[in-house]
């Protein structure tokens, strides 16, 4: 009978442990937290303001044209050369460090190239997940300061491209991963690299884990403090985080959840990083909490409107970084996006991957032209602006002046089939014209069945059309 009841209590406190280690990554809530910090919030809506920013991934994978990073994490949806075995694999991707040499290296051409396309603000990937490092850290040797373009006057690039967006009037982003798989105190080649996950049990090797934990405070500290005003650290790799806060989206990834924490001391980084940089803005994305001051969807975009800071993270092509003949979206739907976002509230940042040499391709510099030919003309919708209740009708979307004195309507437009505008909810003062943004030509409307009415005006217009109105007050 003692037996029995032994071997009950321990099924019982089998059951138990086994509950409270699902209980601890158990989704956290996904409630946005506002900043404390009154410098924080008064950045937060300087940003808000900026609404079109460009991401740039440029590294090692840029050499061979390939995925950024991932081609080197074993995970079954990473597809890769079944021929070659997989640490020869990665000796040959670490060996891509040896031909790394962009000596076309060319920061303003990206800076005018985002500037043409009416972008405000710059995420720079300072550092990838494969670790090696777009700066001249003095934490490692993995970078691009150390290798065939050490010799090269530009070679702590980050500074580079910093300044030349700086003297284009952006925000300035550093994007930061926190993985970093290169490094023997993350992956460490006693073991084999199974995931994106560290390799080791940290909790039978807290020496090894507080090594790396300095590795990279000490690299952000680099970022923090050698490189100017930064505005954003915009932190990548979310699955390393404390256990306990992992949730439904990491969850989501599919990627195995270890058993102990990867925690790396958020709160000590962040103080660090804001002393050095005060009323920084941190983005440890999909961390949800104090130190995610805006989310950042990816490749997507929310179904409804948010009332929290977001932006949407998503390519201009099919990837990240530089991939040869990769295709472009259009222009039209580009802005498309963009006005879409905007009127649920985000920013719109979009990746761009800059050649081996140090140049954009040529196709991308045109497509950013093309899409800066509708902001040019267009940006007083979007730009400063905010939401409003009524922000969506079919093909119209709406933003309003910050004071709620003018409603901005941007109609998506085919010429070929729409000779009439109409839209419900959003209604102009009565007695008061629509006005045509781009020519300031007023508009006679009519309200019928509940429904704005009036003709589409000659224009050369392809992508959308936007009208300004004082809304109707109630």
């Amino acid at each position: 009978m003692k037996i029995k009841i032994y071997f009950l209590f321990c099924l019982m406190l089998f059951v138990y442990r086994s509950s409270a280690q699902q209980n601890d990554i158990m989704p956290q809530s996904e409630i946005y937290e506002w900043p404390k910090d009154a410098a924080v919030k008064q950045k937060l809506e300087t940003w808000q303001d900026k609404k079109f920013g460009m991401i740039i991934h440029w590294g090692l994978y840029a050499v061979p044209g390939i995925i950024e990073s991932w081609s080197i994490c074993s995970e079954d949806w990473i597809e890769r050369d079944s021929t070659i075995k997989y640490e020869d694999y990665k000796k040959w991707y670490w060996g891509q460090s040896e031909k790394f040499n962009p000596t076309k290296f060319n920061p303003e051409q990206w800076a005018k190239a985002g500037k043409d396309a009416g972008m405000k603000y710059l995420v720079f990937t300072t550092k990838h997940h494969d670790g090696f490092a777009m700066f001249d850290t003095k934490q490692s040797d993995f970078s691009v300061a150390k290798g065939p373009f050490s010799a090269n006057a530009k070679k702590d690039v980050a500074k580079y491209v910093f300044d030349a967006f700086r003297k284009e009037n952006f925000m300035i982003g550093a994007y930061f991963s926190k993985p970093d798989w290169h490094s023997q105190y993350y992956w460490w080649d006693k073991y084999a690299t199974a995931n994106r996950n560290n390799n080791y049990d940290i909790r039978k090797n807290p020496w090894r884990w507080n090594m790396f934990k300095s590795y990279t405070q000490n690299q952000i500290a680099e970022l923090m403090n050698n490189y100017g005003s930064i505005d954003i650290l915009w932190l990548d790799g979310g699955w390393v985080r404390p256990r306990a806060s992992v949730n439904q989206e990491v969850l989501s990834w599919g990627a195995p959840i270890p058993e102990w924490s990867q925690d790396v001391d958020m709160p000590k980084i962040a103080d660090m990083a804001r002393k050095a940089q005060p009323g920084l803005i941190m983005v440890d994305r999909t961390v949800h909490g104090q130190f995610e001051n805006y989310q950042t969807p990816e490749q997507k975009i929310p179904e409804k409107q948010l009332d929290y800071p977001w932006e949407s993270c998503m390519t201009l092509g099919g990837a990240w970084g530089f991939v040869p003949n990769d295709q472009y979206k259009s222009a039209a739907e580009v802005v498309h996006k963009l006005v879409e976002i905007v009127a649920k509230g985000g920013s719109l940042l979009l990746g761009v991957g800059p050649k081996a040499d140090g140049t954009l391709p040529d196709d991308v510099i045109k497509k950013l032209e093309e899409i800066g030919q509708w902001t040019s003309k267009n940006g007083t919708a979007i730009y400063g602006t905010r939401i409003t209740k009524n922000y969506h009708d079919g093909q119209n979307w709406f933003t309003q002046s910050k004071d709620g004195k003018t409603v901005y309507g941007i109609s998506f437009i085919d010429k070929a089939a729409v000779n009439e505008i109409s839209w419900q909810g959003s209604s102009p003062k009565k007695g008061t014209p629509i006005t045509i943004l781009t020519t300031n030509q007023k508009v006679k409307w009519t309200l019928k069945d509940g429904k704005v009415h009036f003709n589409l005006p000659k224009t050369d217009e392809k992508i959308a059309l936007t009208f300004s109105f004082t809304p109707e007050t109630k």
